[in-house]
């Protein structure tokens, strides 16, 4: 059996590491054991310094590692989110990335981190997307896999999550989701089994949802396929609280429970072990598991001796600005109207909600601080410096949350420095941390100097230009208590629907306070909690007073009209896809498409950019030049633009998902459970499949995109059987047909016309990156593994007879195309 185990990866050899587990196994008593099977607190595992083992650290994320603390004095490079990933279609870039996100872990003290996430974009509604790759398992099965590989060769261990059928976000601690046997093996799992088969991921987690009838903490497909079939031989941990019982969850696969320390193990797993309802090797496996991962990010032996790779990081910024040029995806390009030559420019106009305030990232769990953010407006007045005038106009306003205090309004009332003051108070009033904070959207989580404490106080001396009625307030959970000198503005004790509801989507309270023009207001906050408590979080808001929409509407559409060019940024936020919460819409937020249309009218050289993390509604976009995509493109978006906007760059993206043009067709799936169930009636046809089975055309294709070149399919060949072992080597010869040096990702799907199973219409079967300059031919080689031939049937099989190979630019857009036959 092919575990996919890579050795070179481990800081030590497979006999050494099992040996070292197993002394250290020997050496515990039971009540050890099961101690170290709940977290010690939000992000830390226990320690056992008698046997040489240290706590353990995890931490988020896909797209940038937070560390232990949510704090502005510690932050994150932002990577772009992993649908941006996955639009560069290049497994390599992927690996680099990962070898960032380890440098950032190492940085940081993390050992683990909570990533990649391989979920599969079922429906575009979800709210998570952004944070996964992709509607196809191989494209995301190759993407997630080298990710895993570039941190674990530098010592991190990553975890792929979220195993398995956590799609979609509704209800996602109770539903279940049911999925035919194919659907799951073909689709669903098929990315978790790639990583697993030729990655070895060292941790995988469990989800929160159930699969067919049981919680995925308790599921038997934590046993097989995951270890047994396919080989896996690291740590499942549960998402955080998504354990639920105490045997169901000890005599099934999960080995860790998060968080800690409270959860269903602990005396009861202890009782049940000694009642017989527990065998202790079921907790010795376990234990195993723990102490497997804990040696090979080397928490496990003498704390003198280091046994991680030297890592040298990349640089960090140029690696940034590279992946977001690589995921930006050109679907438009209307008589060559891209690139823009910067020579013919004298003012630029760039709109939009999303021009000077860049939304680099999703919501949720993934959310980092940034150590830096550049806009599109920043971008292009660095690109096109002081000989372009730059103006800029948001033209609407699409946030409906109150959005945080920002700290150059505030002053510390001790110290008379930018931000806030920050006091923990303990039972008795004594004062057990106090400190200038620059962020008025505070976490504490597992915090022992916190977990002291039974309340908070913030308080600032607030100015805002101008003064005038402002909207004041606080979100959280709990027991909260605003004022403003002496005004009394909430004043509540505030509910909350589930432990992480209060940190991803907090309910708000507010009111409007008239602030004066040239003076300023003390605001006070205090929050009220149990002393003990794992979690700390709210957020202190204020809103200035609206500018009429009408009037903002007209000034963006007058400056684009002024303008030799006009760049509008549309698109959502972290409020609109986060973690914790499904789409309704996939409807721009607010008049962003009145604004582009109005924009558009008024001059006709406008580009929009789509800067949003999954696919949104662009009714528009035949009215428009260019239509770029950019995801969430990460901390250097604003570099990034204005490299593909004046060619210093082509794009280099090619669409990871089906870009619908409106919500009618029946491929866009639900994320609503009925009953507590969500079925996956569509079987095997996920994403493009879907649209290609019901005949319906979406706005743009699955793989789609365009470059500043164009190219020519010139011959496919392959050989006329499919191996019985091995890959099956397709060569493809492209032209560069245009007249600039340009990349371009050759595609290959399989269709099977005469097939005695049921089978999608087509189905990607591997992919290559071309590259050449003008005129020039270049051939590349597509590896066609021998799973893309094969079907679920009670075992892999492949049917004998001929399958048809399409080779081309899309889901859509086949140029080449050739037999292959199997058996």
């Amino acid at each position: 059996m092919n575990t996919g185990h890579d050795d070179s990866s481990s800081p030590a050899s497979p006999s050494s590491l099992d040996e070292q587990v197993e002394s250290a196994l020997a050496r515990l008593d039971t009540q050890a054991k099961i101690r170290l099977l709940t977290g010690s607190g939000f992000w830390r595992t226990h320690a056992e310094p008698a046997v040489g083992l240290r706590a353990l650290v995890l931490s988020d994320g896909p797209a940038g590692v937070r560390g232990e603390r949510f704090d502005e004095r510690d932050p994150s490079a932002v990577l772009p989110s992993p649908t941006a990933v996955a639009a560069s279609w290049d497994p390599a870039l992927a690996r680099r990335l990962g070898g960032l996100l380890a440098a950032e872990a190492r940085r940081k003290g993390v050992d683990v981190v909570l990533g990649p996430t391989v979920n599969l974009h079922r429906s575009p509604y979800a709210g998570r997307n952004f944070e996964c790759y992709s509607e196809d398992p191989l494209l995301s099965g190759a993407m997630g896999a080298a990710t895993v590989a570039g941190l674990q060769a530098a010592g991190v261990a990553a975890t792929v999550k979220h195993y398995v059928g956590n799609d979609f976000e509704t209800d996602r601690y109770t539903v279940d989701v049911r999925i035919g046997e194919r659907a799951l093996r073909e689709v669903y799992a098929a990315p978790f089994e790639h990583i697993v088969r030729t990655a070895a991921p060292w941790a995988l987690m469990a989800a929160y949802n159930s699969v067919n009838g049981t919680t995925m903490t308790e599921s038997p497909l934590l046993d097989e396929p995951l270890r047994g079939e396919w080989g896996f031989d690291g740590l499942v941990v549960s998402d955080w609280f998504a354990a639920r019982s105490t045997e169901g969850a000890a005599l099934g696969g999960l080995d860790l429970a998060m968080p800690g320390p409270h959860g269903p193990w602990g005396d009861a797993l202890a009782a049940a072990v000694e009642a017989g309802r527990v065998p202790l090797k079921a907790i010795d496996a376990k234990v195993r598991n723990l102490l497997r991962l804990a040696a090979r990010v080397g928490a496990l032996g003498d704390p003198g001796e280091s046994t991680l790779p030297p890592h040298e990081p990349e640089d960090e910024r140029a690696l940034l600005r590279t992946a977001a040029v690589s995921g930006t995806v050109l679907v438009r390009n209307h008589d060559g109207f891209l690139p823009l030559s910067a020579e013919g420019l004298r003012r630029v106009a760039v709109l939009g909600p999303n021009a000077a305030t860049a939304r680099v990232q999703g919501g949720g769990s993934a959310t980092v601080q940034p150590r830096l953010t550049v806009s599109p407006v920043d971008g292009l007045r660095a690109a096109l410096g002081d000989g372009v005038e730059i103006t800029h106009a948001p033209g609407v306003r699409t946030r409906p949350r109150l959005p945080a205090l920002d700290h150059r309004h505030a002053t510390d009332p001790v110290t008379g420095a930018p931000g806030f003051r920050v006091r923990f108070h303990a039972p008795d009033g004594s004062v057990v941390l106090d400190e200038l904070r620059l962020s008025a959207r505070l976490l504490w989580l597992s915090d022992a100097t916190v977990q002291q404490a039974c309340a908070v106080e913030v308080e600032a001396d607030v100015r805002m230009p101008g003064g005038g009625p402002h909207r004041i307030g606080v979100a959280g959970s709990g027991r909260f208590r605003l004022t403003a000198d002496d005004t009394v503005l909430v004043d509540e004790d505030i509910a909350k629907d589930d432990p992480l509801s209060g940190i991803l989507h907090p309910p708000e309270r507010s009111t409007t306070h008239h602030l004066p023009a040239d003076g300023r207001v003390r605001l006070r906050l205090r929050h009220e909690f149990p002393t003990g408590a794992l979690v700390v979080g709210f957020l202190l808001g204020i809103e200035a007073p609206d500018t009429p929409a009408d009037e903002e509407m007209c000034r963006a559409v007058a400056l684009a009209a002024d303008a030799d060019v006009a760049v509008v940024v549309v698109g959502t936020n972290e409020e609109v896809e986060s973690e914790g919460v499904d789409r309704t819409t996939l409807g721009l937020p607010g008049a962003q498409d009145e604004l582009v249309r109005r924009v558009a009218a008024a001059n006709p050289r406008t580009v929009v950019v789509v800067n949003a993390g999954a696919p949104v509604l662009l009714p528009w976009r035949a009215e428009v030049g260019a239509v770029l995509l950019t995801w969430f493109p990460g901390q250097e978006f604003g570099h990034a633009l204005a490299d593909v906007l004046l060619g210093r760059s082509e794009p280099g993206g090619r669409l990871p998902v089906t870009w619908p043009a409106d919500e009618a067709s029946p491929a866009l799936r639900s994320t609503t459970p009925v009953g507590g169930v969500v079925t996956y009636g569509d079987d095997l046809d996920v994403g493009y499949r879907g649209w290609a089975a019901g005949g319906h055309r979406p706005a743009y294709p699955f793989g789609h995109g365009l470059g500043y070149t164009t190219w020519e399919y010139v011959a496919v060949s392959a050989p006329d059987d499919v191996p019985e072992d091995g890959d099956t080597v397709v060569h493809v010869t492209v032209r560069n047909t245009g007249s600039r040096h340009g990349r371009h990702t050759v595609q290959a799907y399989l269709r099977r016309e005469d097939s005695a199973v049921a089978r999608p219409a087509l189905w990607l079967a591997g992919f290559a990156t071309a590259e050449a300059a003008p005129g020039a031919e270049t051939t590349v080689a597509l590896r066609l593994a021998p799973r893309v031939f094969a079907h679920w049937a009670e075992g892999w099989q492949v049917e004998p007879g001929a399958f048809t190979l399409l080779i081309g630019d899309s889901a859509e857009a086949h140029a080449l195309s050739t037999t292959l036959r199997a058996g």
